[in-house]
């Protein structure tokens, strides 16, 4: 049996140089990467690399990627336990490696169960820092930014998360591009004041604040996932929110009704298929909301909301509350894009945007992130 003797293992208390990437809760012990995007990132030299893991979750097994050196080398789920993954072997001893272990899955509200915990490092090499980028971007949004849709077939598909990635959304390539380290906060299927089907409580500014308020149940608690999140301690040089879509469909979507309590919330269309203007008016009091939070805890950041990657039924209320809050507050750093929408010929797995339409939109917004960043 295959066995390198020269592997020396070094628990992350142990490992000298590192970068963690996305939020996390760093007291923790093993790390939790929460976070779809979310990475633990290393300079390494040898000959072989592994890394140490506990995953567990009930029904949607993690998926994670690796890329060496910038290139994409790896992409696979995990199963429940402890044990090693092998990131490379057989490269050149003597060769620094820049290795990038993440998590491809989103956080996932639907599992309590579902964690990725990282307990450290095998090698025969040595670490060496791991060098900021040029620019800090933070990504928030819904399935698209969880980028549902981008691997596995086209046509309609099961929910299920093989079909999710960080490696291959407008994120992750915007940022590429740039020069960026990035943080992506999203969930497919939540809006910015109600979800696809209705449900008001599934909204992204109810979660934002926390480390990763997604991540729900005893488990999660105790490693930290409902902490206030620290904002002074990585601070975005853009945030973009890619929120509406599923605030859109809400409209179409049946009363939800919360079968505990009776509780029912809806948004309506008027008989000639146009927004109800009450519930118009209430999504816009949404998104105004959601700016003062980020503005509040994010003061020197430029705000970028980005919108049609699946229809532009809300750009008008979107820009129409993003002027509302630049007139209240005076704010000359908040803005609204248009993204391309998709297409039958980048369409992607489960009616979702595929790679194409991913690449699509990041060339969009690489140009206009580029031109108020000064890249």
């Amino acid at each position: 049996m295959y066995q390198n003797t020269n592997l020396k293992t070094y628990s992350l208390k142990e490992t000298p140089y590192y970068k963690v990437h996305g939020r996390t809760d760093y007291s923790q012990y093993p790390l939790p990467l929460f976070w779809n995007g979310s990475a633990i990132e290393v300079n390494v030299s040898g000959t072989e690399l592994w890394i140490d893991i506990d995953v567990d979750f009930d029904t949607f097994e993690p998926w994670v990627g690796t890329d060496i050196d910038g290139a994409f080398m790896s992409r696979q789920m995990l199963m429940p336990g402890s044990y090693s993954l092998c990131l490379f072997r057989n490269m050149t001893l003597d060769a620094v490696k820049n290795v990038r272990f993440y998590r491809e899955l989103q956080a996932m509200s639907e599992d309590d169960s579902c964690h990725v915990l990282i307990r450290g490092f095998r090698t025969d090499g040595e670490f060496y820092p791991v060098a900021d980028k040029r620019f800090k971007l933070e990504f928030i949004g819904d399935s698209i930014t969880s980028g549902e849709g981008t691997y596995g077939p086209n046509g309609d598909q099961p929910w299920i998360s093989m079909f999710m990635s960080s490696s291959r959304n407008y994120a992750n390539m915007t940022a590429k591009a740039l020069d960026a380290d990035f943080r992506l906060i999203s969930q497919g299927g939540w809006g910015v004041l109600c979800g696809w089907d209705n449900n008001p409580h599934h909204n992204i500014p109810s979660c934002y604040e926390k480390i990763c308020g997604l991540g729900l149940g005893e488990f999660n608690e105790k490693i930290g996932a409902q902490k206030p999140h620290d904002f002074a301690e990585w601070k975005p040089d853009a945030i973009v929110v890619n929120l509406g879509t599923n605030d859109c469909s809400a409209f179409n979507q049946p009363q939800w009704e919360d079968p505990d309590t009776g509780e029912t919330f809806k948004q309506h269309l008027n008989s000639d298929g146009s927004f109800v203007t009450e519930d118009a008016a209430r999504f816009e009091k949404a998104v105004v909301d959601f700016l003062y939070m980020l503005r509040r805890n994010n003061p020197d950041s430029h705000i970028v909301w980005v919108y049609g990657m699946l229809g532009y039924d809300l750009s008008l209320p979107i820009t129409n509350a993003i002027n509302t809050f630049r007139k209240e507050s005076g704010d000359i750093k908040t803005f609204f894009l248009q993204l391309p929408n998709t297409t039958e010929e980048t369409v992607g797995c489960r009616f979702h945007p595929g790679v194409k339409s991913h690449e699509r939109a990041a060339k969009v917004l690489t140009e206009y992130l580029a031109q108020i960043l000064g890249a």
